[in-house]
């Protein structure tokens, strides 16, 4: 990476210091932040990618539309960091993700430039259309825009927005689609291939272009621009224009690394009192060469080299636990050609495209689109197939209606593979997974498993095959125990039974998942100081070991559960009740997360702050 000079950088505290600059200053500030962005996040990493391909498009709104008076609500906040920084955030962007730091999305709470939370995709036009409504209705006089990209516009959402909104011709609403053709792997389906037929079609774009550079300051001939556009499309892309379908005036293509044509086109459109969308072209990763030649890698690529792009890895050899998911379901298909993969725009990240490379025709990614992967996963196991479809936790609760209705109600033998199962981290409180257990938990007909190391998600997913019935299995985010996998035989674990880890007299402690390892090390540290404490692994949620519940409630007078996942409508409480019910007295201290959203930060302080890791435990032991 060639380094400048900050001349800029360090000026611009705020929109309005932006709006001091001349046009000719705008791309060496756009440089500038795309440099601070690599150096901040090859030490503190975030979503690189993304930002790079956001850059000028956010300094372009700032610099046009009177933030924060004017609304910008982003779609998917990673591609945000441009935005944070101009809006006062620059210096705290090294605490960016961070325990106490800044979050790495969009969150009103923190910055009244950040009109609108965004960490899950597809809300920005609701929102915005929201603003624009609420606007009108107290009389005032504002500019609302959404800008939506990373492929969200395939998510339902977006689409229902663009009915609403479009219905309306007063709707000041601007929707600027930010067209990088890419989610976190490579965008697919027909939306794409229609915006790809678009941004392509060079004997328009060039008709295009050319009208409106001759009539863009001439309002009268611009609008007649626009219809002959329309005619135009028609011919050339034999396809009338998706968005005026909708009833949104469409402009575009246009270059979104182009500063200054960004800021002539906004500033022309700010006159135009009706919906608009605006479809810009951008390249994921712009102007940092690592990230434009492997998009996906470098979305989140952790810490890395800046000068050389040397991404600087764990020195673990432990497996991921998407890993195992991965293999395990490719050595399933193999074996029983039922076997099907679904996945909502992240097969590198739930390591689906191990299986996708084998079996490409067994593999559906079907865009940003939750609840159709459920309902097209139930489809298929209606038709005979057995779908494993694989949501992140927090992306399933978008798909609830789905899961409910279309899966447990027809008793379907839809396997949900919950990825990213309890505190993920440092993306936050839109991205942990910790509601699942418990909003799974109360539907009827799904079993719901949690394995506790690599070899029992293995069995696990091997279990939910031949079970015929809705299954789900939640597992946390990154590495596994270090327990081999690879190559064993396949078990079919008994379903509702749990087993017991280590023997102990003293206290027992039921535990869930991830959390049978904390269990074990406050045991381990425990025995030091003299109580000897019994450890048990639940493996199901539902349904529970019932005989082993009760057993331990004969046993012992001390209980302590333990669950990476909120205690309201959690484990702990259906634990406390079967306890309760069978008559036994023991005192029973639920861990796990209380009434509240957990913010940023690495997964080890969250999970001590939140009193469930081996400390927590340890401490409960001894009360």
């Amino acid at each position: 990476m060639t380094h400048i000079e900050y001349n800029y950088l360090y000026k611009i505290n705020s929109p309005s210091d932006l709006r001091q600059l001349t046009l000719d200053e705008l791309p060496v500030y756009c440089a500038e932040l795309r440099q601070y962005i690599i150096e901040q996040c090859a030490i503190n990493p975030g979503h690189l990618a993304s930002s790079l391909g956001a850059i000028e498009i956010a300094v372009a709104i700032h610099y046009v539309y009177d933030t924060p008076t004017d609304k910008l609500i982003w779609d998917v906040g990673h591609q945000a960091y441009a935005h944070k920084i101009i809006t006062s955030r620059r210096d705290a962007f090294t605490r960016n993700r961070k325990i106490d730091g800044i979050s790495g999305f969009p969150r009103m709470a923190e910055s009244e430039y950040d009109a609108f939370g965004a960490g899950h995709a597809s809300v920005s036009i609701s929102a915005a259309l929201g603003y624009v409504k609420a606007a009108q209705l107290s009389g005032q006089k504002i500019k609302t825009i959404a800008v939506i990209g990373d492929g969200s516009m395939t998510g339902g959402l977006a689409f229902e927005g663009l009915n609403n909104a479009g219905a309306d011709k007063n709707n000041d609403l601007l929707v600027i689609l930010n067209d990088n053709n890419m989610a976190i792997d490579r965008a697919t389906g027909a939306l794409n291939n229609y915006l790809l037929r678009m941004s392509t079609s060079r004997a328009y774009n060039r008709f295009k272009q050319g009208l409106w550079s001759i009539f863009s300051h001439i309002p009268p001939l611009l609008r007649l621009c626009q219809k002959a556009g329309n005619a135009i499309k028609h011919g050339l892309l034999q396809n009338s224009n998706l968005f005026e379908s909708f009833g949104f005036r469409y402009f575009g293509r246009i270059d979104g690394h182009n500063i200054k044509q960004l800021v002539t086109t906004l500033t022309a459109l700010k006159d135009i009192h009706s919906p608009k969308l605006l479809h810009i072209i951008t390249t994921k990763g712009r102007g940092y060469q690592p990230a434009e030649q492997d998009l996906t890698v470098w979305h989140a690529p952790g810490k890395f080299n800046p000068d050389t792009g040397e991404r600087i890895k764990s020195a673990s050899d432990k497996d991921r636990y998407q890993d195992v998911f991965g293999q395990t379901l490719t050595e399933l298909a193999e074996i029983d050609n039922t076997v099907v993969g679904v996945t909502p725009a992240m097969p590198t990240g739930c390591s689906m495209n191990i299986m996708m490379e084998k079996m490409p025709h067994r593999c559906f990614d079907v865009g940003i689109a939750e609840a159709h992967a459920v309902t097209f996963s139930a489809g298929l196991a209606a038709g005979g197939q057995t779908p494993f479809c694989n949501i992140y936790s927090t992306f399933m609760q978008r798909a609830y209606d789905s899961i409910i209705h279309d899966v447990a109600l027809q008793n379907l033998p839809v396997v949900l593979c919950l990825d990213r199962g309890g505190i993920v981290g440092e993306d936050g409180a839109t991205h942990h997974g910790v509601f699942d257990l418990a909003y799974l938990c109360c539907i009827p007909n799904i079993t719901v498993a949690a394995p506790s190391d690599e070899l029992e998600l293995r069995n696990m997913m091997y279990t939910a095959l031949k079970s015929g019935t809705p299954f789900a299995i939640r597992y946390p985010r990154g590495e596994g125990r270090g327990v081999q996998w690879r190559n064993s035989s396949f078990e079919q674990l008994p379903i509702g039974k749990g087993r017991e880890l280590r023997a102990g007299e003293d206290v027992a402690v039921i535990a869930l998942g991830k959390c049978c390892d904390f269990a074990l090390q406050a045991a381990q540290m425990a025995e030091a100081e003299g109580i000897s404490v019994a450890v048990y692994d639940l493996r199901y949620a539902k349904p529970l070991d019932r005989e082993l519940i009760e057993n331990i409630g004969r046993r012992f007078n001390k209980i302590i559960t333990v669950e990476d996942g909120v205690l309201r409508g959690g484990v702990g409480q259906a634990v406390t009740k079967i306890v309760t019910d069978s008559g036994s007295r023991a005192k029973i201290t639920t861990l796990g997360i209380d009434d509240t959203f957990v913010e940023q930060g690495t997964p080890a302080e969250l999970y001590n702050l939140c009193g469930y890791d081996a400390q927590g435990i340890l401490k409960a032991i001894r009360e």
